[in-house]
């Protein structure tokens, strides 16, 4: 025990260790351009450099506002990297002199911003990421419509999309957010004095992106956004210093379902209060061991949480032996400080006897506020009038009889050499095995029979039900119950077994893909990988498409079985490729279709749509398989945009260099051709003019036109190569 925790404390000392090497982030955030971002962070920048840090302004664009330049003046400011591209020099943030200069803190402006093609990272949030891994501290600026969570909402409001994005996952890096907030009237008010934009640029903005209502909810974006950036922060902090108490700094709270249907009203109430208080809630429900015992529930549960999900709430299923319990440990880790409830319909007498979850919430919750709600009135919802259960096998039956038959056998041998009670043991194990292989409702009869065999054969008078001796039919039921109570315990670790293999299949499943992605970068097999562990997990045909400009859907890959694709199709696929969302059959948005359809998002774009064609309807009305599904078609949507980035990165390259080699070549040309020109005509002149010229010399000199004419059929040559390579590229832009 001592070993293992030596070895745990120095895993965690090498975990602080590394990340004591790691800069520091802050982040100067606001709702949009002009709100005071870049000032304010070279305002901080010079008290830190008042207090004896070494500060570099790796990159700051000022926008041409005398009072942010006025700022750099007493700041070292690194000088741009130069780079050309179609002609025009751009002027890009260095990373390699910001490495050998390796200050202790560096200002490096627009963290959305793309860099331009040939340098090292294709987003300077990247450059940044760099940084940090070199122990740098770094401040940089943001805009809240980069974030990437909030990408296609701020779209909605302004109308206007927005092309750079920032992964929310670095933004959680941050060890600092600091929020520059302005009120949208005096951002107007700077926006028309030109201090945010200048001439015709500053009018198209307060037009377009600039107008009052963008600004309000724009700003409320930015507030929600760093609000939840601080809460995530305390709650790390909570966890840091194991501090379990609730503090109800955030508004937020936890809906608990049970697997009723009528449990949409309180979804639909808990919506209302979240739309009111613009709340973030959450919906759980708490899977205890009786879970899978009925399948029914199991559907009713996978319905509600579908439709909490499409009302904006964050549908989570939690797996524990108590529901009070679970539903408090869930809620203290997350710092949750209101849980609402469900006003219970069950008798008092069944509430006695099993007990009530809202008692013993109220009971537990401690610092944490608990309220019941009856949910909006509706129609009643009728209750399930068949339940599809499992039928006996004769498998089980004969298993069940032998287990008997041999448990008896046994306690023959037993019974003159032990006391009664000792048998009853016998009898029990054979319960167990059997709840264990069979089931719990097999292992009830033979609980039964038990019962009925021991009492036949071993208690007096034998071979005989009557019982002399009024005191064994106590022990009959006693001894009924206890074969009752292990069933129920043995079934239940029968169950949580099977949930168990489950999930480690889906962590196998996941990770053998993981492996095999990781392993390629080439788009192709990347596709073909995909394919090959889509189609084992559904079970089912399978296909990736792509869409092209021309809204025209082209299969990528499928899988062994081809797919006659039908404009019905082809409508869903375009469809779900543009709006990012699943649609297809078993879903609410164009069900009629014949397949169930995921776009393959990335974190910047959709790079496809995945396609799948089950059989039966099993797999789309599984919640938990398709939620799997879904986290493996995230995980390949990232690998295939990796692999376009890649590739893409690879063109650009090869690009800048055929350009560097086109422009040195026309410099070339420009000054050899009219040279050569020059020598030919001063030569013809020479032999026309000059008749004194002996054969020799003429000979000399008409080598040298050849010569010259040679070398200009190669400048001509490569001239008609260039030309040609150069309208192909334009033709593919095209």
């Amino acid at each position: 025990m001592m070993e293992e925790k030596s070895d745990i404390d120095q895993i965690l000392a090498k975990v602080k260790a590394e990340e004591s090497k790691r800069g520091k982030l802050k982040i100067f955030f606001g709702a949009v351009a002009g709100v005071g971002k870049t000032y304010a962070m070279l305002e901080a920048a010079r008290l830190r450099k008042k207090e004896g840090v070494d500060v570099v302004v790796g990159y700051v664009e000022t926008h041409k506002r005398a009072e942010t330049e006025m700022l750099l003046e007493e700041l070292e400011v690194l000088p741009p990297k130069k780079i050309m591209y179609r002609g025009i020099e751009l002027r890009e943030f260095d990373l390699d002199e910001a490495l050998k200069r390796k200050p202790s803190l560096i200002l490096v402006d627009e963290l959305a911003h793309t860099n331009a093609p040939g340098v090292r990272h294709a987003k300077r949030w990247q450059d940044i990421e760099e940084l940090l891994n070199h122990g740098i501290n770094a401040y940089t600026t943001l805009n809240v419509q980069h974030c990437e969570s909030v990408h296609d909402l701020v779209a909605q409001i302004t109308g206007v999309a927005v092309k750079e994005a920032v992964p929310d996952s670095f933004l959680e890096m941050a060890d600092d957010i600091e929020l520059i907030d302005l009120p949208s009237e005096e951002l107007l008010k700077r926006l028309k004095e030109g201090k945010v934009y200048l001439g015709p640029q500053a009018e198209r903005a307060a037009t377009n992106f600039f107008k009052p209502g963008n600004l309000i909810a724009l700003r409320q974006l930015a507030l929600r956004y760093t609000a939840r950036s601080v809460d995530a922060k305390m709650r790390a902090y909570k966890e840091m210093y194991s501090i379990s108490k609730v503090w109800k700094a955030s508004d937020r709270f936890l809906v608990c379902i049970s697997g009723d249907p009528s449990a949409i009203r309180l979804i639909r109430s808990a919506k209302r209060i979240a739309s009111e208080t613009g709340a973030d809630w959450i919906v759980a429900y708490v899977e205890t061991p009786s879970f899978t015992r009925r399948p029914y529930r199991q559907n009713q549960v996978d319905a509600l949480i579908r439709s909490a999900e499409k009302l904006g709430a964050e549908a989570i299923v939690l797996s524990g032996q108590g529901i009070s319990e679970t539903l408090l440990a869930y809620a203290r880790s997350k710092n949750i400080g209101k849980i609402i409830v469900g006003k219970p319909k069950r008798l008092w007498l069944s509430e006695l006897i099993t007990g009530s979850v809202v008692n013993e919430l109220a009971r537990q919750s401690g610092e944490i506020d608990i309220y019941i709600l009856s949910g909006e009135v509706e129609e009643k919802i009728p209750k399930p009038i068949s339940v599809q259960r499992r039928p006996l096998s004769w498998k089980g039956a004969f298993g069940s009889v032998m287990v008997l038959v041999l448990c008896t056998m046994v306690n023959s041998l037993l019974f003159p050499v032990v006391e009664l009670s000792n048998l009853i043991m016998v009898y029990l194990l054979g319960i167990i095995c059997v709840a264990f292989f069979f089931g719990k409702r097999i292992a009830f009869l033979l609980s039964l029979l038990s019962v009925l065999c021991f009492d036949y054969f071993f208690v007096p008078p034998y071979f005989t039900f009557a019982v002399t001796d009024i005191q064994y039919i106590i022990t009959f039921i006693v001894m009924l119950i206890t074969g009752l109570v292990v069933n129920t315990l043995a079934d239940r670790l029968r169950t949580q077994m099977i949930s168990a293999r489950l999930k480690e299949e889906h962590n196998q499943i996941l990770y053998a893909l993981n492996k095999e992605l990781s392993k390629t970068s080439d788009a192709d097999e990347l596709i073909k990988i995909a394919i090959k562990h889509l189609e084992e997990f559904c079970k089912s045909p399978v296909a990736i498409f792509g869409v092209d400009q021309d809204k025209s859907v082209i299969v990528q890959a499928q899988g062994s079985l081809s797919l006659p694709l039908t404009s019905n199709e082809e409508g869903v696929i375009n469809w779900v490729y543009e709006h990012g969302k699943m649609a297809g059959r078993g879903t609410d948005t164009l069900p009629g279709s014949k397949g169930i359809y995921l776009p393959l998002v990335g974190t910047e774009k959709t790079v496809g749509v995945f396609g799948a064609f089950p059989e039966d309807s099993r797999l789309l009305s599984d919640v938990r398989k398709m939620h799997f599904l879904e986290m493996m078609v995230a995980q390949i949507a990232l690998a295939m945009e990796g692999a376009q980035l890649a590739a893409a990165m690879i063109r650009a390259e090869y690009a800048i260099g055929d350009e560097r080699i086109r422009n040195l070549f026309l410099t070339t040309f420009s000054y050899d051709v009219p040279q050569k020109l020059d020598t030919v005509s001063r030569t013809i002149s020479q032999l026309l003019k000059d008749d004194e010229i002996g054969q020799e010399e003429k000979k000399r000199l008409a080598e040298q036109i050849r010569f010259e004419a040679e070398q200009l059929h190669i400048l001509a040559a490569e001239l008609h190569r260039i030309l040609k390579s150069t309208a192909g590229m334009v033709q593919d832009k095209k």
